[in-house]
């Protein structure tokens, strides 16, 4: 046990230190969903890899992507919506909603998607189904938080789970 202590914090380091072209990459989407109980709304941002989601946007819709080029974003938005529309469903109080697309933007490596969700009263339950570049990585990992008011709820799935359900 003692030689395991020791040989952990050493493998980390050999591995910190191996470029990341040879590290095995992190695979990792996050989306929150906030109840706005003022705007009777539930606003979602989801942070994806820029270079994982122009790879998965490119296979799927057989196109050039570029994200960060500006002369592209009309092009892009269309597809953006498309992918993510398709890839995250959100349930409120048990019954679906459709996400209605407003834009991204990028932030440094990471991309940013907002949607919104109109004329919800309360929310009691939420259920979310995010299958964002499960077509691409098989050890894809989401993380997904749920806030209403002071409450918020927080999962990991890891591919294939793709369901988090919860109550406030």
């Amino acid at each position: 046990m003692h030689k395991l202590k020791f040989l952990l914090p050493v493998l980390c380091l050999v591995y910190l230190s191996l470029p990341a072209t040879v590290r095995h990459p992190l695979h990792v989407s996050t989306a929150e969903l906030s109840f706005n109980a003022k705007e009777k709304s539930v606003e979602v941002s989801c942070r994806i890899f820029t270079d994982d989601f122009e790879s998965i946007l490119a296979k799927l819709y057989k196109r050039k992507t570029d994200l960060s080029k500006p002369s592209m974003k009309p092009e892009m938005d269309e597809i953006v919506k498309k992918y993510l529309t398709s890839h995250l469903q959100v349930k409120v109080n048990g019954k679906a909603v459709t996400l209605q697309y407003v834009g991204f933007e990028i932030d440094h490596e990471a991309t940013n998607i907002y949607l919104e969700v109109d004329q919800v009263s309360t929310m009691k339950t939420a259920e979310v189904t995010n299958t964002i570049l499960y077509d691409l990585f098989d050890d894809q990992m989401s993380i997904i938080h749920v806030t209403n008011g002071k409450k918020r709820n927080s999962t990991k799935i890891l591919f294939p789970d793709k369901t988090f359900t919860t109550n406030f």
